[in-house]
């Protein structure tokens, strides 16, 4: 058995190698992503948390396994919403096709620190106050009852209140600069519109991640495989944006069932003393809520809208 310690330093090794390589080689200078290089990118990632998955099959055994692959389902079936997001902010701004990689890289990187503290926290709350997992579950629910509830998302970036305070205290240009962040004009310094759609990316994968740890501490609280699986969602995340920023409209259903599984794993969590889920049962139940949202947007066609005459 190897020694967990060496598993974390590893793992955050290759985590930090990943993204230099991302940046560093193959991002290096700002281009727009086109499909092939998103699936391309995308198969990478799924193929690098699927070995990791099987590692941890060899090393921890089939239930540890089981365990990251239902957490990496679920993580990533929940990033999926952090995509409309995106699609709307981008928009919003009109951020150019070139640099919206750079954007998301640096929001992910965020993201994973906010994540790591927000697990950390979360397994250690649960340890010491077992029924502090009533109250996760029962924020589940509502989430997941409010998503299903809630009409097409409207977002307005300037109300934010980071974008808010950040323009009171420091001057922000009206035009891009290239792919920077901040400027020199003058001998002063000023933020550009990049650095602003940043704060705004970094605050929506706050609220998501509030969502989506307590959603994942329904599968286990093992903080390992809490940690692992959940990097490799999100390390895909700016992939899958590009894959399927373009059909994402065509998925209808596809927020309802999100909202089904935020139900289920909440209720999962309400019920744990009483009925405890295999983490079998909980991975078909998951995988089975997503395919049938989406197969029902591909054969349900949406109704006509008729304009008067």
């Amino acid at each position: 058995m190897i020694d967990i310690t060496y598993l974390w330093i590893g793992f955050n090794v290759f985590v930090l190698l990943m993204l230099a390589l991302d940046l560093g080689v193959f991002h290096r200078k700002s281009h727009e992503v086109n499909i092939k290089e998103a699936l391309i990118w995308s198969s990478v990632w799924i193929t690098l948390a699927m070995i990791f998955n099987y590692g941890i099959y060899e090393y921890m055994g089939k239930v540890k396994a089981l365990e990251f692959f239902t957490g990496y389902v679920l993580e990533k079936s929940l990033s999926v919403d952090n995509i409309f997001v995106f699609i709307l902010v981008f928009s919003f701004f009109k951020v150019p096709a070139k640099y919206q990689h750079k954007i998301l890289f640096w929001g992910i990187l965020g993201a994973l620190v906010m994540r790591v503290i927000l697990i950390f926290s979360g397994v250690a709350l649960l340890t010491k106050f077992h029924w502090l997992i009533y109250i996760f579950g029962a924020f589940l629910i509502f989430t997941g009852i409010k998503m299903m509830l809630q009409k097409d998302s409207h977002i307005e970036p300037d109300k934010n209140i980071l974008v808010r305070l950040f323009k009171k205290f420091y001057p922000v240009t009206n035009d891009y600069h290239g792919d920077k962040f901040f400027v020199k004009i003058d001998s002063k310094k000023f933020a550009t519109p990049m650095f602003v759609v940043l704060l705004v990316i970094e605050f929506t994968d706050l609220v998501f991640a509030v969502d989506s740890i307590p959603a994942i501490l329904a599968i286990t609280n093992d903080t390992f495989i809490v940690y692992t699986s959940n990097v490799f969602a999100i390390l895909g995340l700016r992939a899958l944006y590009f894959a399927l920023a373009g059909v994402m409209k065509y998925f209808r259903f596809l927020k309802i069932g999100l909202s089904v599984i935020l139900v289920f794993v909440g209720t999962k969590m309400m019920i744990v003393d009483f009925v405890k889920f295999p983490i079998v049962t909980s991975l078909g139940i998951i995988i089975a809520i997503l395919a049938i949202s989406v197969i029902a947007s591909v054969v349900i066609k949406p109704k006509p809208d008729f304009e008067s005459i």
